[in-house]
């Protein structure tokens, strides 16, 4: 079996101008700096087969920008193969808003407006004609023009490498969906109430690792995949690499500051960094109503996970394990079979009736009307129900089909598998538990952007990231996702 060969890159996406920060209802510009926001590339080679995976603190990597960057890679290196270049999200809310082509799909916000009369107008909450700012068609010159630069430079720093695999443990992300007891659940819902029934979900504290070494077998790299967006300051008007970054500082403090980090997110679209049994509020008000409490009971438990105490707590808990866990490894390898799969997958679209399109149109209609003046994003959050509604129904008279893009890939006994959603925890709970591979790393919101993939539960639960407004496929979909995985990783093993 062939030697494998590992290649390393970080590369900044931090601004030297103020940027629009994605993530929110609510338009924020960034004030300062708070960490770094960078680009990981790790590229693997083995018996002429080759992957670079590539970690990208935004909120999501969508199709213009995979496209784009792809495209940049294959006119400098002829040796990479494009196919084969994975981009995931870490899913900071703290991080780029940008756009690249002309996007021909309504937008919730578009079809509020389109229901406004004349005389009013959306207004957003922030100013965008300002000095020193980067707009959104920049950004994405800016970020396809750094990414592509990571791979081609983790491509080029390609040399004969070790690995070990471990599997280690963190309290890290919890279901942010909370139960009552009349069947509806709601994202950040108050758990202080009689109607409380249950978190709607479970969690997963597995953390799975991967390190890389170099010949001399001095430690180069770690790969670890954890089911949490890092999203803890996710409201704050900051650049920042969320928890992410502050794994980064503790893990370099141990091992220097030449080591590399590939953080992916796993299967998380109903998890949080925060518990919502312990309630502890922000330290200072955000703009989101979902997040206030008409009771608030002082806590004995984490820092507030929405403010940069919580991303320190957070980072510390999941370097400490990484250092823990790297401390018991006694086998190295330096060889591992390579095989990288690319798919492209046809999951049904989640579809809307026409008589729920007319309610949705009803209840524009009402509310635009009886607007007392301009809308802002509050508005749009409290109308996005019924706006992605009619947008989903003008949708589906052009398609049925949501196409995906799927990376299945072995590695020694490791498998790994990507999708394009934030895909709820027991659908990557399904794949993990029933994969025949030694260890199962699952990547979400990686080579496309395509909203929440809910369960069949939640979408009977409702709310934000449940209802058809919040993504692109349903739990049929879901359920197919599953099944696809699971049939391709478990023909490779």
């Amino acid at each position: 079996m062939a030697k494998i060969k590992a290649g390393w890159a970080e590369v900044s996406i931090t601004p030297d101008k103020r940027i629009s920060l994605s993530g929110q209802f609510f338009e924020r510009i960034s004030e300062y700096v708070e960490t770094e926001i960078t680009v990981t590339a790790l590229a693997i080679e083995s018996d002429g087969e080759q992957v670079v995976f590539c970690s990208c603190d935004l909120v999501g990597v969508d199709d213009d920008l995979i496209k784009e960057v792809r495209e940049r890679v294959s006119k400098k290196s002829s040796g990479i193969d494009a196919e084969k270049i994975i981009l995931n999200a870490t899913h900071t809310h703290t991080s780029h808003t940008y756009k690249g082509g002309v996007s021909t799909l309504s937008s919730a916000k578009d079809i509020l407006n389109s229901f406004l009369p004349e005389d009013k107008k959306y207004v957003a909450k922030v100013e965008t004609e300002i000095e020193n700012y980067m707009k959104e068609t920049e950004a994405f010159e800016f970020l396809a023009e750094r990414i592509s630069s990571a791979i081609l430079l983790a491509w080029e720093n390609r040399k004969e490498a070790k690995f070990a695999c471990g599997f280690g443990r963190a309290a890290v992300g919890m279901c942010r969906r909370v139960s009552y007891d009349d069947g509806t659940t709601k994202m950040w819902g108050d758990s202080n109430s009689a109607n409380f029934t249950a978190l709607e979900g479970g969690n997963d504290s597995g953390i799975e690792l991967i390190y890389f070494f170099d010949e001399n077998e001095k430690l180069t790299g770690v790969v670890a995949n954890i089911a949490c967006p890092s999203q803890v300051v996710e409201h704050r008007s900051f650049i920042s690499s969320d928890y992410w970054g502050k794994v980064k500082i503790f893990l370099r403090e141990k091992f220097g500051d030449d080591l590399f980090v590939l953080g992916l997110c796993s299967p998380a679209g109903d998890q949080c960094p925060r518990d919502l049994i312990r309630w502890v509020n922000p330290e200072t008000p955000i703009d989101d109503p979902n997040i206030e409490r008409k009771t608030y009971i002082e806590r004995t438990a984490d820092p507030s996970m929405f403010d940069i105490k919580g991303t320190i707590k957070v980072g510390k808990r999941i370097a400490n394990e990484i250092i823990s866990v790297f401390e018991e490894i006694e086998k190295k390898e330096d060889s591992a079979e390579l095989v990288h799969k690319v798919l492209k997958v046809n999951l049904p679209l989640r579809r809307v009736t026409k008589t729920q399109y007319e309610e949705a149109v009803a209840e524009l209609k009402k509310y635009a009307a009886e607007a007392k003046g301009n809308v802002n994003f509050a508005d749009n959050a409290m109308m996005h129900v019924h706006s992605g509604t009619v947008a989903r129904f003008e949708l589906q008279e052009k398609q049925n089909i949501k196409p995906i893009e799927m990376h299945v890939l072995k590695f020694g006994n490791v498998a790994f598998a990507t999708n394009p959603f934030e895909l709820f925890l027991d659908y990557g709970n399904q794949m993990r538990a029933r994969s025949r591979a030694r260890q199962t790393f699952l990547i979400q919101l990686c080579c496309g952007s395509d909203g929440y993939l809910p369960t069949k539960k939640a979408e009977e639960g409702g709310h934000y990231s449940a209802y058809v407004s919040s993504g692109t496929v349903g739990h049929e979909g879901g359920d197919l996702l599953v099944r696809t995985t699971l049939e391709e990783i478990n023909s490779m093993f």
